[in-house]
């Protein structure tokens, strides 16, 4: 089976880019499941429930997020009801949502997907290690196959997770950095590997944003508005093809897509 996922969408332009090429990538690869980080999808800053509708209807089956997940607040009730959103599991317990859940193809076939956020210039959050361990137990009781979103900053912290949960995962895919890696591999035991997945919004940006702003921001060290960049659009990801039987990764392919 092959899984799609989408690296972070920023704002208007990532929804306009997710729209112009997803269906032809769907086709093109014969796609199972579409997964995408949506923390960024309104406005640049977090996610709101008419953005989450839109992103739905243009195919995509379930988004995940990140530390921006709550920078609106109306998606709070919403991520109690809503199973094909997730927020990462170790933030601590009692907070809206859920960090995995499992999901069917059209074929039947179930897809564990876990969100974990990093801790190494994030927020102090529960260990993503342990908590990925609690998780991916439950999750394998449904299905061997089990996909990683760990919204992290550091590399290091990627990759150690990557090595970490070889053998139990099908794939760790990194992003928050929003920067697309080179690094794409099989590991070992036989998950896919990448340390970030990259971004889909504007590359005449600083990480999707209008590049004006950040320059400004890093002379200045004053506040500045950030506003979603427009130009040179891309869709960035990876897809994974997925032994359905054993959970293991066959291969997995960079994508980016530039839109004309």
């Amino acid at each position: 089976m092959n899984i799609l996922f989408i690296g972070d969408i920023i704002g208007r332009t990532g929804r306009k880019a997710v729209a112009s090429r997803l269906h032809n990538l769907v086709d093109a690869w014969h796609v199972d499941l579409v997964v995408a980080n949506a923390e960024n999808a309104a406005a640049g800053f977090g996610l709101t429930v008419n953005v989450a509708a839109e992103l739905y209807d243009l195919g995509i089956h379930v988004l995940t997020s990140g530390n921006h997940i709550w920078d609106k607040r109306e998606i709070y009730d919403y991520l109690d009801c809503e199973a094909r959103l997730l927020r990462p599991a170790n933030y601590p317990s009692g907070l809206p949502g859920q960090g995995s859940g499992v999901y069917s193809t059209a074929a039947g076939i179930k897809v564990g997907v876990l969100n974990l956020e990093g801790r190494v210039f994030m927020n102090n959050l529960d260990c993503p290690f342990r908590i990925a361990d609690r998780e991916i137990d439950i999750l394998r009781q449904q299905t061997p196959i089990v996909l990683v979103d760990f919204h992290a900053e550091a590399t290091s912290e990627k990759a150690a997770l990557g090595f970490y949960l070889d053998g139990k995962v099908s794939a760790v895919i990194g992003t928050h950095t929003h920067v697309q890696t080179a690094d794409e591999r099989i590991l070992a035991k036989g998950a896919a590997y990448i340390s970030d997945a990259g971004l889909t919004g504007s590359r005449d940006a600083v990480i999707g944003m209008r590049k004006e702003g950040a320059i400004e921001k890093f002379l200045t060290q004053l506040p500045v508005r950030f506003e979603v960049a427009k130009r040179d659009p891309v869709l960035c990801g990876v897809l994974v093809e997925i032994d359905e039987r054993t959970g293991k990764a066959l291969k997995i392919r960079r994508i980016m897509e530039e839109i004309g």
